[in-house]
């Protein structure tokens, strides 16, 4: 049946396998959400909330050793790793704070006598797919608003990292989430359209790859399920004329390189007008280049291996099919691939009918294309099939404010590149999915905005 498997990305070395439940525990695990749903709903608010803070709490107490469990499972630099966990701990806080002012009953004015209130209630047991590159914060984001809401949640993680699934569980059950309201399930892809299936299931989110999303979307509305849906980006970096070469530059590495690139908000396509495109591309790759991979477990390492070998053949497929179709790559003279670890690099003179212009690259390649002008750029952004997360560098805040009502995406950063944080909605457009998470709008996707009307 498989298993999911721990295999340390920097040695190759498999740690430790768990297999895939059978089907009958499996089913046993959507009898357990939908039993605790009944009383989990129930809970005093402020019960559940005090559950979500001491998830906080327990997320910083433990840093050193969730932090040390990303690194083992995805190669993420231990640095990036402690910040990851930093970040999940300020979600459980911020829902924790700020739930009862989102569920808070709405008083609607309306025509004739008498009241009409909005309330936010929870709609029942969840199931989430989560994947590998943010192990701690993708899941953070669907759970912390839910529990706090009063969902119950059966969550899939990714293959790749088990032991991270594990100690998620392992935090929350020791915040006082009760066994049944959240419950790890190591399932295949089978089991998982069996439990969308189930009619005690009452919605899905996943957060995944275009494929994973479309197969669950399908499989979601066939059985009339809620469904958020977060999936691949291929962001644009647009670069003015009048921006701050240097500081684009400098966002611009961040941007593509954190995390190993592998993230669906990574500035992926870097569109820059003609104007300072050689000023730019010329320092923007020498700062790439100059990038060396290194030990995940050395807190000065920015660039680690990727997650898998697999990744980085996956990526280098897409940057050998550019080269062989006419663009140029330009990475450090001894660059070399050793397993998981790939050297950055940038792509130019990429063109329609490469992979790489309309595909996500997931990992740290960049794609630098030259413009003639603002409305160029916007014209090649949108052009994509993705729509999730874009930054604009220029130093007229009306032209940014122009550029930013014309893009087809979910988030735009001026100035920045796009950066995560409790109080921000999260999610985007086209085929980078449906729905929000995060700030206000990640409690109401799965909350049942009951109408109580009382005539005079």
């Amino acid at each position: 049946m498989g298993a999911y498997t721990t295999i340390n990305p920097a040695t190759g070395e498999t740690l430790a396998e768990f297999p895939i439940i059978d089907d009958a525990v499996a089913a046993d695990l959507v009898v357990r959400s939908s039993a605790s749903y009944s009383s989990f709903r129930q809970l005093p608010l402020e019960e559940r909330t005090r559950m979500l803070r001491r998830a906080a709490d327990l997320h910083l107490e433990r840093i050193d050793e969730l932090a040390r469990i990303l690194t083992l499972e995805v190669g993420k630099p231990i640095t990036q790793a402690r910040g990851e966990v930093e970040l999940v701990a300020s979600i459980y806080r911020y829902y924790a704070d700020h739930a009862a002012r989102f569920m808070a009953d709405e008083t609607l004015e309306i025509a004739g006598g008498g009241t009409a209130v909005v309330r936010t209630e929870p709609i029942g047991p969840l199931l989430g797919i989560m994947p590998w590159n943010y192990p701690y914060y993708q899941v953070a984001r669907f759970v912390a608003p839910n529990l706090a809401l009063g969902n119950t949640i059966v969550l899939k993680h990714a293959r790749n990292c088990p032991q991270s699934a594990l100690a998620i569980e392992t935090v929350l059950r020791d915040a006082g989430v009760s066994d049944g309201a959240y419950l790890n399930a190591f399932i295949d892809s089978r089991q998982v359209a069996d439990l969308i299936a189930d009619p005690r299931i009452q919605g899905v989110s996943l957060t995944g790859s275009e494929t994973a999303g479309s197969a669950v979307g399908e499989v979601a509305g066939r059985h009339m399920k809620r469904v958020v849906l977060e999936l691949g980006g291929s962001d644009p970096f647009i670069v003015l004329d009048d921006a701050d070469i240097d500081a684009a530059v400098a966002a611009g590495v961040r941007g593509r390189i954190a995390n190993g690139g592998q993230a669906c908000t990574a500035s992926k396509r870097f569109i820059v007008v003609d104007a300072v495109y050689d000023e730019f591309t010329e320092k923007f790759i020498d700062a790439v280049t100059k990038v060396a991979p290194g030990d995940p477990t050395d807190p000065d390492t920015f660039l680690g291996p990727l997650s898998s070998a697999g990744a980085g053949d996956e990526l280098d497929a897409l940057v050998q099919d550019a080269v062989a179709k006419g663009a140029t790559l330009h990475a450090a003279p001894a660059a070399r691939r050793v397993g998981a670890y790939y050297p950055p690099n940038v792509l130019t003179g990429v063109t329609p009918g490469m992979r790489a212009y309309e595909e996500e690259l997931f990992g740290p390649t960049a794609v630098v294309y030259r413009v003639p002008s603002p409305q160029a750029a916007v014209a090649l952004a949108n052009e994509s099939p993705f729509g999730l997360a874009s930054t604009v560098f220029t130093q007229s805040p009306e032209l940014a404010e122009d550029i930013a009502r014309q893009l087809e995406v979910g988030m735009v950063w001026i100035n920045s590149t796009s950066r995560s944080a409790p109080d921000l909605p999260f999610g985007g457009v086209k085929r980078s999915g449906v729905g929000r998470e995060l700030a206000k709008y990640g409690i109401d996707e799965f909350a049942n905005k009951k109408l109580v009307r009382t005539p005079a």
